[in-house]
């Protein structure tokens, strides 16, 4: 039987909360029935590009939408799609994600989805981008056959509200692999302190994101000032790379924090590092979803984050605690405060918990398979 192949378009394959779904799908389905391709709009090689390669997926590397145009940028989508005969085509660019459900559905083929991750625009709402917006989701509307998102939020954002009240649109969970954070031997914050040279007794507050506008860096940084205001013995571990990286590293220098927090780049040992985590702090601007909210409570970690992440990632261990941007600095160091002292559920509560809301990705992928037509448990 030939190999039954999705391609799937992102802007690049990098440790991103979509991207990293996307690798739990992937690495979970019997990849000898079913491959995923993967379009990127990167030259260069991406964080999850050499597992791709090596887990027999493929990677078309072409210019973004707004590089190419939109005649050139769906021109070479079709060329790419008629390589193969895909039987899905599943795009996660969110409100660009019209154009190639729309290349897909003018080379015919049969399912087109579109994949909504985010729940807001870096941006402001003026009318230009108020029509801007209209203008994709008629362009989605128009040429999709299945509009799934991860959150409600996500749906209203890309969708429109119609959509989601009628039912539509296909909620698909941010499933992760349970096991990598839960079942973890040895004494990691040990070794962890000494890798970065953090005192025993000191805490830590972790951080996993994309050094970008809507991950709100500059704000972790004010609410960690603050937080030492109170308490000098802690320390923020900040992981991830992005365009803002070089100008939070400056800040932090010129605030005087250099001594409380490490920018440790991008790490393949997130299971280790949640773990070892005192407190998990998001202050997102926005977010589609979550997942690493989702991976910190996983590992049993405390959370503190924005109420501008969705509250379906509250798994309802009591662990996370929502706190307003608008809020002051005060409040902030406060919940950080409490969550030091939480009490961290046991193991087997958290894998529990957590499957039976169904963001175990080895329960929730047959809902991955049956948009692609593929109801058959030997697909996994």
């Amino acid at each position: 039987m030939k190999t039954k192949r999705v391609l799937h378009v992102v802007s690049a394959m990098n440790r991103g909360g979509a991207e990293t779904l996307l690798m739990n799908v992937y690495r979970n389905i019997d990849r000898t029935k079913i491959q995923f391709d993967f379009v990127s709009h990167r030259n260069e090689n991406c964080d999850y590009d050499d597992e791709i390669m090596s887990l027999g997926g493929r990677i078309f590397r072409i210019q973004s939408l707004g590089q190419a145009g939109p005649f050139a940028y769906i021109k070479e989508l079709i060329r790419i799609m008629s390589a193969d005969q895909y039987l899905a085509v599943h795009a996660h660019t969110d409100y660009q994600s019209g154009f190639p459900v729309l290349a897909a559905k003018t080379h015919g083929i049969e399912r087109r989805i579109c994949h909504s991750h985010s729940n807001s625009w870096v941006r402001g709402y003026n009318v230009k981008e108020k029509l801007t917006l209209k203008v994709l989701q008629t362009i989605i509307k128009y040429s999709a056959t299945d509009y799934c998102a991860c959150s409600v939020e996500a749906a209203r954002f890309l969708y429109g509200q119609q959509l989601v009240d009628r039912g539509q649109v296909c909620l698909l969970k941010n499933g992760i692999d349970i096991g990598q954070f839960v079942h973890l031997d040895g004494d990691g914050r040990l070794s962890l302190r000494h890798e970065l040279h953090i005192s025993q007794d000191a805490k830590i507050i972790g951080h996993v994101g994309t050094f970008s506008e809507s991950k709100n860096q500059i704000f972790l940084l004010k609410v960690l000032k603050r937080v030492l205001d109170e308490d000098m013995n802690v320390v923020a571990v900040l992981v991830g790379e992005g365009p803002l990286k070089t100008s939070i590293e400056e800040e932090a220098k010129k605030w005087g924090l250099s001594n409380n927090i490490r920018f440790l780049g991008m790490r393949t040992d997130i299971p280790r590092l949640m773990k070892e985590f005192d407190v998990f702090l998001f202050p997102s601007l926005f977010e589609g979803f979550g997942i690493v909210a989702l991976e910190a409570q996983s590992s049993g970690t405390p959370c503190v984050v924005a109420d501008t992440v969705p509250k379906s990632t509250d798994m309802g261990l009591g662990l996370i605690s929502y706190v307003s941007l608008q809020d002051n600095l005060e409040k902030w160091s406060k919940e950080i405060q409490s969550a030091f002292l939480a009490e961290r559920p046991e193991k087997g509560k958290i894998v529990n918990r957590i499957s039976e809301l169904g963001f175990d990705i080895k329960r929730s992928i047959h809902h991955w398979l049956s948009l692609y037509g593929l109801e058959n448990e030997s697909y996994l």
